[in-house]
């Protein structure tokens, strides 16, 4: 062989041996105690969407193969839930019990032990939350005691935020950090996630994944505080036209709900009280339906008895003024300023009516 075959044979072992490269596939088996003949479905993200596998069931067994570009988390819907987990090139192996599906274990997946021992971390955390929510039956008819039950929910929820955020800044080539990432960018802040993205490697930001992440933060800017909300118009109930900025001069919660929410319907009575306190003084509140049944929209908003201005193109998560701002998760809210100028986000609960003390007596 020539002196410089061999050096390229060399310099280029690690990828190809000399040889053609060999490309591992993703594989699937599991065995899932008492699970039924039926099917599951495994659910891949695919650009904006996923691709979505259906795998047959037969003696709580079924396995899968494939490939994936990179590793990601995917999900698994079994007929009463579902369970996601971080797929990637390796012979991956899923058990457990049909009763506990949220407990199956998973092996052969270095990104999903990751995953895992990002949980661990938090689970002190997690562990708080879950024994408050079940706490809820007991407050909410309780106006100072769902108050106190709300603010002891955001202290931990900002403990688990910064945990979270720590998590990435320390593993910033890790898929797992990707994904944290982009649910965080569900419907966080656009200046705290872009700080966070460029402290990702450069790695990282070249998957799909994080290409789209980029994408998605780049849309928060629109709607990030500080921004002028832009202008819109949509129908109202009667079909007549109405634009945001007929309200310039007022103090607006723009309130993005849908009928077929229901942390949306719980949220409204807390909006309610707020617009009947304030709306005397310069403030009001403009909803946006994300419903696609103007039947079903008129109906809620009676039911919930809400006075206010409410606008929908009746096209449901592809509402225009929706995608324009990235909404992902309802309920979403806007404060917009007299100027036109957002100044907070997503206020709930004692949250909306404190801001709204500050800047209205």
């Amino acid at each position: 062989m020539h002196i410089k075959s061999i050096f390229f044979c060399l310099s280029a072992a690690a990828l190809y041996a000399c040889g053609p490269a060999k490309t591992h596939k993703a594989t699937i088996t599991a065995d899932i105690t008492g699970l039924k003949d039926t099917v599951v479905y495994l659910s891949i993200p695919v650009a904006d969407s996923a691709k979505t596998d259906t795998i047959p069931v037969k003696d709580g067994k079924f396995t899968w193969a494939g490939e994936t570009a990179e590793p990601v988390k995917v999900y698994l819907m079994f007929p009463t839930r579902f369970f996601d987990f971080f797929l990637e090139n390796a012979d991956i192996r899923i058990s457990g019990h049909a009763d506990s599906l949220n407990k199956l274990r998973v092996a052969g997946s270095a990104s999903h032990d990751e995953h895992l021992a990002y949980r661990a971390s938090i689970k002190h955390i997690t562990d708080q939350e879950e024994q408050l929510y079940g706490k809820y039956e007991e407050v909410k008819g309780n106006d100072s005691a769902k108050a106190a039950w709300e603010g002891q929910l955001d202290v931990l929820r900002k403990q688990r935020r910064k945990e979270t955020m720590n998590y990435i800044t320390a593993h910033p080539k890790s898929p797992v950090s990707l994904s944290l990432l982009s649910d965080m960018a569900v419907t966080g802040e656009y200046k705290q996630l872009d700080s966070l993205y460029q402290m990702l490697d450069t790695s990282a930001q070249l998957t799909a994944v994080g290409g789209r992440l980029g994408k998605r933060i780049a849309i928060l800017k629109k709607s990030a505080i500080g921004e002028p909300m832009i202008d819109f118009a949509q129908p109202d109930v009667n079909g007549k036209p109405v634009k945001l900025s007929d309200f310039r001069g007022k103090y607006v919660l723009l309130d993005f709900w849908a009928s077929w929410c229901g942390p949306c319907r719980a949220e409204n009575p807390n909006v309610l009280k707020a617009y009947n306190t304030y709306k005397d003084k310069n403030f009001t509140v403009v909803g946006v339906s994300l419903d696609d049944s103007g039947e079903k929209w008129r109906k809620a908003i009676e039911e919930d008895g809400m006075p206010w201005v409410q606008l929908s193109d009746l096209k449901g998560f592809k509402n225009e003024v929706a995608s324009q701002y990235g909404i992902q998760a309802i309920p979403s809210t806007f404060l917009v300023n007299p100027e036109g100028v957002i100044i907070a986000k997503d206020l709930r609960g004692e949250a909306l009516h404190k801001k709204l003390e500050e800047l209205l007596n």
